[in-house]
């Protein structure tokens, strides 16, 4: 009978080094959403030692609790149990009795499918390792060994960790960290390879799609070469792409070799395909920012609680802007496109009314208590450092244009950043760095622009900014009717701050009757539209089952549409610099 090979592409191999700590993995029953993991310590001789799983996944900034998931720990010596207690929420103390050799058994359910999490069902397995992988701080630094015993229909393993040569299914992290930091997809993917940029790309295909392998390597390889080009140089030899291919995407999240994308499966044609290769941008520009060029806060990683930054507005922010701006210099989009882009950007943030409440340095900070748990009330208080933190990326990026006569852009303010703290330290920066760096490459004073707009809500002179390259801005107030809510089926889910329903008194999970003595049937516009500012509105509404009736003035919806005209009469050096196709 032929062998079938379970890597089909390849894998960067090293000779193995001695390890304290080994893991095997394996899913004998795939359908039950369980993980078996072994870990083995070795030449570890203590009373006692402690195994803690991580709360929470880097580059997702929530504490997660992964432990939650873990049951059945049990250890043993000499195939003799010994004494495992948990002492906290997620630590195990396992008195090993100064053993050389203690073995370590537990189950992990995973059935929550995010580029997060870990999942296994009868059709693939996908980890993380955050998730499955217990460790000991003392150790975290020494290599960790892997075996991977995969189900007996299963012939692929797709992952960034280096094969030990001459092992079969085995590979060694050379550090807790790298382990973690590379997510694992077995099953029977389709996978395909192409070189870009000097460095070998292996790309996973869990589930079916409308996607054209082909096509995909063109453009994934224009991707890969844009964002090479603004730091000039690329880290890797070779990078792993997992995708899943789902009825509903999650997104992604980068790693230090590597990605996971989850998107709709018919994601692969017209708009939704740009807007594919815009995550694709997304999460491999963060190979360097963030898990190269990063704030000192974001590692060595405390795996143990939150690890508070007030730099999220430069790490995904900025990568937010370049995601974008990256597809038009690649050529996937024209510049009407990518101004559309920017314009919508604009005029989204400038309509929440949380971006007058919450700074996006503030925004940053709070991203595990308030980022990852919104509630009916976060539009009015909260802004996203994604797009807010884009936005400031485009004005840092015209600013820097014009202070420097269009000799230098924000690509230069990522060059340096990498080859400085990255590359010359070892190390991530501090705020105070990160405002040095800009003032570094534009020449500018930038105490102004930090009280203003990093730990301040003001709104940026758009008209003068965008004017550097010869571009127009145009604003119109939409005086409609309007309720400023919004709602499912008649109920309504927000209230947005200083709208019609906010000053009249509606709640959310109010659910809306009849308007004007009128039966609503989800159509709650047609009758606003019908009326005009300043008229009266007589609302039944259901609060808690208890029928009331409302009644109160429509005021104008309010909000401000940005337009960016560009006038190739007023086009300048500066124009060029910022949207050049290179």
């Amino acid at each position: 009978m032929k062998k079938i090979a379970l890597i089909l592409f390849l894998i960067p191999t090293i000779l193995i080094h001695a390890s304290n700590i080994s893991y095997e993995i394996s899913t004998p029953e795939p359908h039950t959403h369980y993980y078996n993991v072994k870990m083995t310590v070795t030449d570890y001789q203590k009373d006692y030692f402690d195994i803690q799983m991580p709360v929470w996944s880097p580059g997702s900034y929530l504490v997660r609790e992964f432990a939650k998931s873990v049951e059945g720990l049990e250890s043993k010596t000499n195939n003799k149990t010994i004494k495992s207690e948990k002492i906290n929420k997620n630590t195990w103390r396992i008195h090993s009795n100064k053993s050389n050799n203690v073995v370590i058994n537990y189950k992990v359910y995973a059935f929550e499918l995010s580029v997060r999490t870990s999942f296994v069902d009868a059709s693939h397995a996908y980890f993380n390792g955050t998730s499955i992988f217990m460790y000991i701080n003392e150790l975290k630094n020494t290599p960790h060994d892997l075996k991977i015993i995969p189900f007996k229909d299963w012939k692929k393993i797709s992952t960034s960790l280096p094969k030990v040569e001459g092992k079969e299914f085995q590979y060694q992290a050379p550090n807790y960290d790298i382990l973690v930091d590379s997510p694992v997809e077995i099953g029977n993917q389709e996978t395909f390879d192409f070189t870009a940029s000097g460095v070998i790309h292996h790309v996973a295909m869990y589930g079916k799609g409308n996607y054209d392998i082909e096509k995909l390597k063109v453009d994934m390889s224009k991707i890969v070469k844009a964002c090479t080009d603004v730091f000039g140089e690329n880290p890797n030899k070779e990078y792993t792409f997992i995708i899943h291919n789902l009825t509903n995407g999650s997104g992604g999240l980068e790693h230090l070799s590597s990605t996971t994308l989850q998107v709709n499966r018919w994601t692969y044609e017209g708009s939704r395909y740009k807007g594919f290769l815009s995550l694709v941008a997304h999460e491999y520009f963060h190979l360097w920012n963030v898990k190269r060029v990063r704030p000192v806060e974001l590692g060595p990683f405390d795996y143990n609680s939150e690890n508070y930054t007030s730099l999220l507005w430069v790490m995904e922010g900025f990568t937010s802007y370049y995601d974008e701006l990256l597809l038009y210099r690649a050529g996937v989009y024209s510049e009407k496109e990518i101004i559309n882009k920017f314009q919508g950007t604009i005029s989204r943030i400038e309509n929440q009314p949380g971006n007058k409440v919450q700074p996006v340095a503030h925004a940053s900070f709070d991203a595990w208590i308030k980022a990852y748990r919104p509630n009916e009330n976060s539009y009015n208080t909260t802004v996203s450092y994604y797009p807010k933190g884009a936005i400031v990326a485009n004005m840092l990026d015209l600013m820097i244009i014009n202070s420097t006569k269009g000799k230098k852009n924000l690509d230069q303010v990522m060059q340096y950043l990498y080859s400085e703290f990255y590359k010359k330290q070892d190390r991530g920066f501090t705020s105070s760095e990160m405002k040095s760096a800009l003032e570094k490459v534009s020449g500018l004073n930038m105490d102004d622009f930090f009280k203003k707009y990093i730990n301040g809500t003001e709104t940026f002179d758009y008209s003068t900014l965008f004017g550097y390259a010869g571009l127009s801005v145009e604003t119109t107030v939409n005086k409609d009717p309007s309720l400023g809510i919004s709602e499912s089926n008649n109920k309504i889910r927000r209230v947005n701050r200083g709208s019609s329903a906010y000053v009249g008194g509606l709640n959310v999970n109010d659910e809306i009757l009849a308007i004007d003595g009128y039966r609503v049937n989800g159509n709650i516009n047609d009758f606003i539209d019908a009326k005009k500012v300043g008229d009266n509105v007589k609302l039944l509404i259901s609060r808690d089952n208890i029928i009331q009736t409302m009644t109160f003035p429509l005021l104008e919806k309010g909000t401000t549409s940005y337009f960016i005209f560009n006038d190739t009469d007023k086009r300048n050096n500066i124009h060029q610099k910022w949207l050049s196709q290179k």
